[in-house]
């Protein structure tokens, strides 16, 4: 399971990084014209894109379990922030972090 969470975060996150990078017109569309806080939304998702590739070379399950579980909260509070259940960010997060979720609930009996 940690390596469909690992990868499913390189597969999601290397298009919408390479996306806001070069400000593309579906991410204008969907996040809004470039700003501060697009530009820490990128530093965010870089950053786990770079630790989900480097658990892939280097699997750590603890290291994991922190990773995963930050992404697992952060996703669940997007509806509450974005005010919306509506946008595809928010309905990917939900998604995304129920994936992780069972991921870790694996890996916790796995070490258990």
């Amino acid at each position: 399971m940690l390596y469909l969470s690992l990868i499913l975060n390189i597969l999601v996150l290397v298009p919408i990084c390479y996306l806001m990078l070069t400000n593309n017109v579906r991410m204008v569309e969907t996040l809004g014209e470039f700003n501060p806080a697009r530009g820490i939304l990128l530093a965010i998702y870089m950053t786990i894109l770079i630790a989900s590739i480097g658990l892939l070379i280097f699997p750590d399950t603890k290291f994991a379990i922190a990773l995963l579980l930050t992404q697992i909260v952060y996703k669940l509070l997007t509806p509450f922030t974005v005010k919306t259940l509506k946008h595809p960010f928010v309905i990917s997060n939900i998604l995304i972090a129920v994936v992780h979720l069972v991921t870790v609930f694996s890996l916790i009996q796995f070490t258990a």
